[in-house]
């Protein structure tokens, strides 16, 4: 990541555009003692929206809403 003053920036900003879009690379522009990141947004689904949808509750859903810690019952001694 090359860093740049906003000045220089603003000479050549099409230029840096194009090379964060093609490169992937963010830029750092420092303005008043600090720094912005000029970044490429994420192309494509979010990672989440890729995960398969599963059953894990056994049961009905909705009989979990009201049920109180307390009220779980202990597993069953197997020994």
């Amino acid at each position: 990541m090359h860093k740049l003053t906003i000045t220089a920036l603003r000479q050549k900003l099409f230029q840096v555009a194009d090379e964060v879009l093609e490169s992937g690379i963010p830029v750092a522009i420092q303005r008043r003692g600090k720094t912005l990141l000029l970044v490429a947004e994420a192309a494509g689904k979010p990672r989440l929206a890729a995960l398969k949808r599963r059953k894990l509750i056994k049961g009905a859903a909705e009989q979990l809403v009201e049920t109180k810690v307390g009220e779980w019952r202990e597993p069953k001694n197997l020994g």
